[in-house]
């Protein structure tokens, strides 16, 4: 594995190259004119003391990706849910998670144990995600960052940063930025997780001193199960229930803000209900109502806060719902 001290040696060459005038050897850096890239750095080496050099050195090479624009303006949330759903949860994704299921067994029920998150749950975001790492993603990480981060992008700043906890963390783990390839979104590997998210959350839960969400399934458990309970998943809690609405204005019930759940007794006086009798609710307990779209018609979900934990993964209700679902029809079999 490539060390800091390798780059230290690229550092030294490329800065002799300079020197002598040959720095046209070097591959160019799409984004080194820009007019924010000198802040960029600025702050990088602020928050992660890099020097400039080695900034300049990871960046090297970094194309800009135009069609990593054109993906983010048609995201796959913008689909309604009756055809949204069927991007996961497909008969061949279902039996990919039972093999996977059955092969990391021990891993996912000390990861249910320690962190008090589900397996479904678990298993439901690596099948959206990756399909259990059939697909993690082939754009090179730093060029889909940098692209996000310098086009305008209405999260240029966030994209920014990432891109320099990419550079940092790619020191730290001894490899060069180029190297790492994820999703034209910049998340990477079993779990897609952001770069700044692979340091504040991952686990090496596999035991061997490094932590490998690119390679390491179960790493990537852990790692998930751990991000899950750190934003405030309820151990033993329930997550959603198909609901039923009878009402004559599903806006008056629709959550705008699942940060915000509303007494289940409000929502009941106004119409809603469980969709299964035996399902009991406390008229206390504080809920959300969603509501999907089908090709026959709305149907509705009483969601509890676990299921905002979820969204804080990725925000979208579609996301949370599909995973929630395919999590749970794996561990039925």
């Amino acid at each position: 594995m490539l060390t800091p001290n390798f780059y230290n040696k690229l550092k030294q060459i490329s800065v002799v190259l300079a020197t002598l005038g040959l720095s046209s050897l070097s591959q160019a850096n799409d984004f080194q004119l820009h007019p924010s890239y000198s802040a960029f750095k600025y702050k990088t080496m602020q928050q992660y003391g890099l020097s400039s050099e080695q900034i300049d050195w990871a960046m090297n090479g970094t194309r800009n990706l135009p069609n990593v624009i054109s993906i983010m303006n048609r995201p796959g949330e913008s689909k309604p849910w009756y055809s949204y759903k069927t991007n996961f949860l497909a008969g061949s994704t279902i039996q990919r998670g039972v093999r996977f299921k059955q092969q990391y067994f021990d891993t996912l029920n000390r990861a249910e144990q320690q962190f008090g998150v589900p397996q479904s749950i678990i298993l439901g975001i690596l099948g959206v995600e990756t399909g259990f790492g059939s697909n993690k993603g082939s754009f090179v990480t730093r060029d889909a960052l940098a692209t996000l981060g310098f086009n305008g992008s209405r999260r240029n700043e966030y994209f920014q940063d990432e891109l320099a906890a990419l550079i940092a963390w790619s020191y730290k783990d001894g490899i060069p930025a180029s190297s790492v390839v994820g999703s034209y979104a910049g998340a990477v590997g079993y779990p897609q997780f952001m770069p700044s998210n692979i340091t504040k959350f991952g686990v090496d839960y596999d035991g061997n001193g490094h932590i490998d969400l690119r390679n390491s399934a179960v790493d990537a458990i852990g790692s998930i199960a751990n991000y899950l309970a750190n934003h405030g998943w309820q151990r033993n809690q329930p997550i959603a229930f198909p609901a039923r609405y009878t009402g004559p204005n599903p806006d008056a019930i629709i959550a705008k803000d699942l940060t915000q759940p509303t007494p289940y007794g409000v929502l009941k006086a106004q119409g809603v209900s469980p969709m299964n009798p035996i399902v009991k609710i406390d008229d206390l307990d504080l809920v959300n109502v969603i509501q999907l779209q089908e090709n026959y018609g709305p149907v509705y979900y009483i969601t509890y806060p676990n299921f905002q934990v979820i969204t804080t993964y990725n925000k979208s209700r579609m996301y949370a719902t599909a995973l929630w679902l395919l999590g749970t029809e794996i561990v039925s079999r």
